[in-house]
């Protein structure tokens, strides 16, 4: 080894010589707890008009893991030219509580190691050692046990294996922090758990693997899994809970078995208002260790809710609480029963990390929303009814007054926007109650006679009343299922819906409750690389998309109205063994409320605007050119630090990269200017006020000039079809090796072929660079 020159040896090298053989030697198993390029994020979705792109990837050189599941280490290494501390920012980085979570990070360059203690049970916080004094597994882990407070009988619970199907398949980062801190929780004697998850983050899952470790171990030995929806009970049986087997089962007909360890159950199949319905108090009050309450913002902390009741007669039990909204009002908090939540994982930090789809937002103000409506002196409605004379704003529209060529506007625009992307985009209508969205369904049809006529289920209406529609609800979160393609409902998809490949969400119901707006934006947030869905639109007609501007959107406690699911809440009714998925809808119209239907009234939509989410997690709100000049600008203050920046580039995709994850949207940003630019025209022109060439005209100036004599005929030709191809496709298309392949350059030879006309790699990257910097010569 002393022979080697490490200042020579790569990265890689200095790992497979040096860091892996002392962590090995030090007694880590390199199969069981050695992970190597560790990928824990999968890099967050940049939305550049209608097309995709990945931010970069968070990668660390190694985890070391105590067993699987339970982390203890990062170390970032560097190759032998860079210090043995020149990793530890970024080991930090990735091993502070945010991220991965472990007490030691650790730095090396081949010669030694930096390590950094968060445990405390070392002397200094930071310290070095040399390359045959890695800490071995065993006593990494006694001070990991030691700074959680982990005493021994606890520990014997905490060192319970995850579940293993044999697939691979194992807990994201955030699940498996979310899995170690509740196991770690109860069993040190925590008995109220609160876990915080933005919708589509897996929730079940992780909770899956909380009751088997605890269930495996012993530590709990009857657990109670409790939701209000039977398709919630039903999805967990049938798939993350799959693996209890015959020690499950799903409490119906109201009858208690008690020969089980797993219970599941929707809270109205054991309890209601009647002493009769009381199932639960079939079993002894101590009869389950464990309760787990999905959903648990929905009324369960209420103290006199009909949910509470149960958690109250099993109070002994420990009490774990799920929720994607936490609850917070000056009557109810579920903080107060639970207790702090022990981990949030947030909607933005979903989308941040790529495991959540981020979403524009087109707003659409209609000019009787905006201004109102009054009738004139007398007026009747279609149905003869006289309208009461008074002005109707958007809160009573859809309520207590309907303009039904509103509805028909709505209808038309949302054809519109399905036309100009793909009219099989799975859609997802929200409207106020059940008359709302039958009279949205059969606007929708009447917008598209074509698509109804290939498939009468092209629109359907879901809602807790319709038992056809319910019927089709499994259809419409399939993603091998075409149809149904457009759904029209008020109240039964907001939640238990995964509809993994819905891509737009229309708003067309007010909403006030920031518990509900969540649940709703939930529905188009999970990602579907396989059927192509990265993001989606929001399309909002009644400005519930303000409330993305709340701070509480994305906070811990959130303001929210009470909701008792007992109450004849959509989801609460029906019989709870028959397997519908909810039950009556609480939009349903009141008994003896009066409303009105006007047809003869124009509506005309005053105002469209497109917001996009930006790279801070907000929605940007300002015009795209003023955004795009404030953050171009907060980098190169004036022109000419831009255009040397740009002619220096290797590379302009590089550049381009640079302001997409900024929040810079070249593709938006072209059609807002309605023209054919090239991204360098773009932000010379609304940056720093240049006007502005298209590429054909950047591609004649050069052939003007004619640049390309100096070249033999064959190396000219290519370079001609270079400048044709940047003209028509931009600077992006010329960049890559790629583009040798494709036509009209795979005529002229192979790759290799074509870059022997230019004497090798070197040569004619050195042309490209040239022919760059002739396109962009008058900009200088």
């Amino acid at each position: 080894m002393d022979s080697i020159d490490k200042k020579s040896l790569s990265e890689r090298d200095i790992c497979t010589q040096f860091i892996t053989p002392s962590i090995t030697a030090a007694g880590w198993d390199l199969h069981a707890q050695v992970r190597e390029e560790v990928t824990f994020t999968d890099g967050r979705v940049i939305v550049k008009g209608r097309s995709t792109a990945r931010g970069p990837k968070k990668r660390a050189d190694y985890v070391l893991y105590y067993k699987p599941g339970i982390p203890l280490a990062i170390v970032e290494a560097k190759d032998n030219k860079h210090t043995i501390g020149d990793g530890m920012q970024q080991a930090l980085s990735y091993s502070h509580e945010d991220c991965l979570d472990v007490p030691f990070a650790i730095s090396s360059n081949g010669d030694g190691f930096l390590i950094h203690d968060r445990t405390g049970t070392y002397p200094e916080t930071e310290f070095q050692i040399p390359l045959d004094r890695f800490p071995a597994p065993d006593d990494l882990w006694q001070r990991y046990l030691r700074w959680r407070g982990i005493d021994d009988q606890a520990e014997q619970i905490v060192d319970q294996d995850f579940h293993d199907d044999g697939s691979g398949k194992s807990p994201r980062y955030y699940q498996t922090k979310a899995i170690n801190r509740s196991v770690e929780a109860i069993a040190s004697g925590k008995d109220r758990v609160l876990l915080v998850m933005a919708t589509g983050t897996g929730k079940t899952y992780t909770a899956f693997q909380i009751i088997w470790r605890l269930w495996k171990s012993g530590a709990k030995k009857r657990i109670l899994f409790l939701a209000d929806r039977n398709i919630l009970v039903d999805q967990t049986k049938t798939n993350d809970f799959k693996p209890f087997g015959g020690a499950m089962t799903k409490i119906r007909n109201r009858k208690a078995d008690k020969s089980f360890e797993i219970f599941l159950s929707l809270y109205q199949a054991i309890t209601g208002p009647e002493e009769s319905d009381k199932v639960y108090k079939e079993f002894s009050p101590d009869f389950f260790d464990l309760i787990v309450i999905d959903e648990c913002h929905r009324g369960s902390a209420k103290d006199d809710s009909a949910w509470r009741e149960v958690l109250d007669y099993f109070s002994s039990a420990t009490h774990l609480g799920m929720t994607a909204t936490p609850k917070e009002t000056q009557y109810v908090s579920n903080i107060h029963y639970f207790g702090d939540p022990i981990y949030t994982y947030s909607l933005r930090q979903g989308i941040d990390d790529g495991f959540l789809a981020p979403y524009k937002v087109i707003r659409v103000d209609i000019d009787k929303d905006l201004q109102g409506w009054r009738p004139t002196k007398g007026q009747l409605d279609k149905h003869g009814n006289l309208i009461e004379d008074r002005i109707y704003n958007q809160k009573d529209f859809d309520k207590s007054l309907v303009l039904e060529p509103r509805t028909q506007l709505v209808a038309q625009r949302i054809t519109e926007f399905l036309q100009a992307t793909n009219p099989y985009d799975k859609t997802i209508v929200f409207c106020d109650d059940i008359d709302h969205a039958e009279r949205m369904r059969q606007a929708l049809v009447n917008c598209n006679p074509e698509l109804v006529g290939e498939d009468d289920r092209y629109v359907v209406r879901i809602t807790g009343d319709n038992k056809e529609g319910k019927e089709q609800l499994d259809f419409f979160i399939d993603p091998e299922s075409r149809y149904p393609v457009i759904a029209t409902t008020s109240k039964l998809m907001t939640t238990g819906v995964d509809a993994k490949t819905c891509k737009l969400v229309v708003l067309d119901q007010r909403i006030q409750s920031m518990t509900e707006f969540k649940q709703i934006i939930g529905r188009g947030t999970r990602i579907d690389e396989d059927f192509g869905k990265l993001f989606f639109t929001i399309m909002d007609f009644k400005k519930a998309t303000e409330l993305f501007a709340d701070p509480d959107f994305d906070g811990d406690p959130i303001p929210d109205e009470d909701y008792d699911p007992l109450s004849g809440g959509e989801g609460a009714g029906g019989d709870p063994g028959a397997g519908d998925t909810g039950g009556d809808d609480p939009s349903l119209p009141k008994p003896g409320a009066k409303k009105y239907y006007v047809l003869d009234t124009e509506v005309s939509v005053v105002a469209e605007r497109i917001q996009y989410y930006g790279p801070d997690g907000k929605l940007i709100t300002e015009s795209l050119r003023d955004y795009t000049k404030k953050k171009v600008m907060s980098r190169f203050a004036s022109m000419d630090e831009f255009l040397q920046t740009w002619n220096a580039a290797d590379k302009k995709a590089a550049i381009m990269s640079e302001f997409e994850e900024q929040g810079v949207l070249f593709e938006a940003l072209a059609d807002d200017i309605g023209k054919d630019l090239d991204p360098f025209d773009m932000l010379c022109h609304v940056v720093y006020g240049q006007p502005p060439l298209t590429r054909q005209e950047r591609a004649e100036n050069v052939r003007k000039r004619d640049y390309f004599t100096k070249y033999g005929t064959q190396a000219r030709a290519v370079l001609e079809a270079l400048l044709e191809k940047y003209a028509n496709q931009g600077i992006l298309a010329i960049e890559s090796m790629d583009v040798l392949k494709v036509d009209p350059l795979d005529d002229m030879g192979t790759p290799v072929e074509i870059i022997k006309l230019f004497g090798g790699k070197d040569a004619y990257l050195a042309a490209l660079k040239d022919l760059e910097t002739q396109l962009y010569a008058s900009a200088t």
